[in-house]
């Protein structure tokens, strides 16, 4: 999956800028605050139709314009696709090939995207919330059905928690509806435990192995820490002991008013053999152990989708030595399109630049050097 052009018309600080882009390594150098990070956040628009870095999406309209539109052309072997993300106050519009897109679940996947920003430290330094958003964002590229079954589980959730509610101060409230509120919501609940488990074990395959490349440390991996202890993940165990769990604190939960077990309270930690990186990790290393979980979802996607995402990877370079940038980019010059910013190029071996395009960006400009 390559993303061969890239036009956008008032997004941010760029009136109308039009760039081809390289199958394999893109460079974007300027200061900061040249306007890299919009390139790329562009790019994540269009793949997600979100940005990490906005709640208000007007506020991706040039000031003074009352629209925004983000236009690429997708090529994916053969076939070729037109994608395109119009935003304006209160309204977005996703498109393909020049038709409306109603759902935005049958939009995403048109062009898949892994996303490093220096924001995503907060992957390990942040709150169990922001680990969960983060797994459901990745998980949903690669599955539909995962999407669809998340968003029905969180209806039921809030169902739920309603009901619960109503039987602190309700004494006639039935509580056979309440079992049959958690009967539904334990069904979506067993397929979202098997996606992130199944999910956190590939990536366990490939970032042991990419981490002590770029850094030689050994022993990087993932540990899923959901509140519920599962000896294994078959169906049928996890359902009788979501049962057993909701029965047995089922007073717990009426006196909160709140549904207090369930992958809503999921949490993954990243472990140096067998320290806790949010515990004792430095920033560099937090960084780029961040970094090499992003680069290990690459295979997970290719088995996934038949095809490879696109790597976005913003202010790449900083608190990393010579050395790890180096080997950093050495992972990059491969079948994967990717898309870095930087602000400069020093220490970086000509070898490993010499066959990508290097933009800089400059006063709401960009040019190919």
């Amino acid at each position: 999956m390559i993303l061969s052009e890239l036009k956008l018309v008032n997004f941010r600080n760029y009136s109308k800028i039009s760039i081809s882009l390289h199958s394999k390594l893109n460079i974007f150098v300027g200061k900061n605050a040249a306007g890299k990070t919009n390139v790329l956040e562009s790019i994540e628009i269009l793949g997600l139709t979100k940005s990490h870095r906005v709640g208000n999406e007007s506020n991706l309209i040039k000031i003074g314009e009352k629209k925004t539109r983000i236009i690429g052309i997708v090529r994916d072997g053969n076939i070729r696709k037109d994608l395109e993300v119009d935003i304006t106050e209160g309204s977005k519009k996703v498109k393909k090939n020049n038709r409306e897109i109603a759902k935005i679940a049958d939009y995403i996947s048109n062009l898949n995207v892994i996303v490093f920003t220096p924001d995503d430290i907060e992957i390990i330094k942040g709150s169990p919330s922001i680990r969960r958003n983060f797994l459901n964002l990745e998980i949903s590229q690669l599955s539909k059905e995962y999407l669809n079954i998340y968003n029905e589980y969180n209806k039921i959730l809030k169902t739920r928690n309603e009901y619960l509610k109503i039987m602190i101060t309700n004494a006639l409230a039935d509580k056979h509806y309440l079992d049959i509120i958690t009967d539904k919501l334990i069904e979506k609940a067993v397929i979202i435990y098997q996606y992130r488990r199944k999910y956190i074990d590939n990536v366990n395959k490939n970032i042991r192995k990419i981490f002590f490349d770029i850094s030689h440390s050994d022993g990087l991996y993932i540990l899923y820490e959901p509140n519920i202890n599962f000896e294994n993940y078959e169906s049928s165990f996890i359902t009788q002991r979501l049962k057993d769990v909701y029965k047995k604190n089922y007073q717990k939960e009426l006196n909160y008013g709140m549904t207090l077990y369930g992958p809503h309270r999921d949490d993954f930690s990243f472990y140096l053999e067998d320290n806790n990186l949010k515990l004792i990790g430095s920033q560099g290393q937090q960084k780029l152990a961040v970094i090499c979980y992003k680069l290990s979802e690459i295979p997970i996607f290719q088995d996934a989708c038949g095809t490879s995402p696109l790597l976005l990877l913003d202010d790449i370079f900083s608190e990393l030595d010579s050395q790890k940038r180096n080997k950093l980019l050495n992972y990059l010059n491969n079948d994967v399109q990717s898309v870095l910013t930087t602000t400069d190029l020093r220490n970086i071996k000509r070898k490993n630049i010499e066959d990508s395009y290097i933009f800089t960006v400059k006063d709401g400009n960009i040019e190919r050097r």
